[in-house]
């Protein structure tokens, strides 16, 4: 009979790799720990230039949620911060909690996330402790990474692709209990296998960049990169940036990185990214690349580099890259946005893409087979994480600020069950073949 006990009882056999039985013989809490927004703080930042997520993201002790019969309660181990959660914590563009009501209008399982508080979060790794009734091919005990494409399988236009279900969500950001906290609820085919040679805090900050890379290079649904290609990738040491760069170069293209600075160029090349463009060297003065002739010099710094245009033009940054994104691709190359976070609303000039064929590809998320495939790769050793920063929990604030002023590189993580960084290598041979120095790229 399963015995009365805190959270801390179930995260401490979580953490010590206890078996399914172990598991489930000890009760799952009423509470735990979390970093939330408060939907009576929407209008916190009216008015106010600095919004800064310190104020508006809070931890302390939420309720656990009643388990739906497709779910799992996972004990997160380690979670990661995401652009999405700078907007969730500044109420931009739309407050979250405008999704989380009209959640709560499909049924019982969605009102069950129209809450007063929103646990945030879309990246995470743990150990699964439930599993609901309808759930098949996970356990307790399963050692996870968790894919925050939160798709409805009654949804037909899943089966072709699920990010085309008019049903999508994003996990811990257009749901509730997400990942950082010392739980997280999600649905089974979210969930993955945890690459085992990384750590619990590297493995829970791959998925979302990476996943989202992958589909916009190398998906079918995306600019579908061949060997050879050249791709321009702006912000080539940022989270999504980074694992663009890695994805190019192991499946045979030409990368060319974009960055703001000498040490930023560093670390891309070390990568294995052989051509570099520090923007801050293109003499744009106070405009920067929203000056007239910013796509032509951009364009000139890249045929020095390897003697063509790029086929395909790796874009996120939205208002500020975007006329030039569309002017330097080649004739009838591929423009892929994923994002906007420099501004949504982008200006070029049209001519240069219908006379010269280009193509404009929206890109958004990726779907469960994509999310396996590129958690494949990581799990091969062949793409690597490029986390930076681990932050506690109750630091979550602070590691959301970091990367609300961009004062990062690659990915910033925070622990939440685990007990410390460097926990949760089942594999050391492969992390050993594969080299810290890789592993830890971003970290020096």
């Amino acid at each position: 009979m399963a015995q009365p006990a805190s959270s801390g009882d179930l995260l401490e056999a979580a953490r010590s790799g206890a078996g399914e039985q172990e598991l489930l013989d000890i009760d799952l809490p009423t509470r735990f720990r979390a970093a939330f927004t408060r939907k009576d703080e929407v209008g916190l930042f009216d008015g106010q230039a600095d919004k800064d997520v310190r104020r508006s993201l809070h931890v302390g002790e939420v309720d656990m949620p009643e388990l739906a019969p497709d779910e799992v309660v996972v004990a997160v181990m380690a979670a990661a911060i995401n652009f999405n959660t700078v907007w969730s914590a500044i109420f931009e563009p739309v407050p979250t909690f405008a999704f989380l009501e009209k959640f709560g209008r499909q049924g019982w399982h969605g009102a069950r996330h129209d809450l007063p508080y929103h646990v945030l979060g879309s990246d995470a790794s743990g150990v699964v402790v439930r599993t609901g009734s309808g759930v098949k091919s996970w356990k307790p005990g399963d050692r996870v990474v968790i894919s925050p494409s939160y798709v409805d399988e009654e949804d037909h236009g899943s089966y072709d692709d699920g990010m085309m279900s008019e049903t999508q969500l994003a996990w811990g950001f257009e749901t509730n209990f997400g990942a950082l906290g010392e739980f997280c609820i999600a649905k089974a085919n979210q969930l993955i296998r945890k690459p085992a040679h990384l750590t619990w805090e590297e493995a829970g900050s791959t998925t979302l960049c990476a996943g989202t890379a992958y589909r916009m290079l190398v998906g079918r649904h995306g600019a579908r990169m061949k060997q050879g290609d050249v791709v321009l990738i702006w912000g080539a040491t940022g989270g999504l940036g980074s694992f663009a760069t890695q994805l190019v170069k192991n499946g045979g293209g030409i990368p060319v990185g974009v960055v703001s600075s000498e040490e930023k160029a560093a670390l891309v090349r070390a990568q294995g990214c052989e051509h570099v463009i520090n923007r801050n060297e293109l003499d744009l003065g106070e405009q920067g690349l929203r000056h007239p002739k910013a796509g032509r010099m951009l364009g000139e710094a890249i045929r020095r580099l390897v003697g063509e245009d790029p086929g395909i033009v790796f874009e996120y940054l939205g208002r500020e890259t975007f006329g030039a994104s569309v002017y330097v691709a080649k004739r009838g190359g591929t423009i892929i946005t994923c994002g906007s976070s420099t501004g949504y609303k982008h200006e070029y000039d049209n001519r240069f893409l219908w006379m010269r064929l280009k193509s404009i590809i929206g890109s958004h998320g990726f779907n469960y087979h994509e999310a396996v495939e590129v958690n494949r790769l990581i799990g091969l050793g062949m793409i690597h994480p490029t986390l930076s920063a681990v932050f506690p929990l109750d630091e979550a604030a602070e590691a959301t600020r970091a990367v609300q002023t961009n004062q990062h590189v690659g990915k910033v993580a925070v622990l939440c069950a685990a007990g410390g960084e460097g926990e949760g290598v089942d594999d050391p041979a492969l992390r050993e073949r594969v080299g810290e120095e890789r592993l830890n790229l971003f970290r020096r």
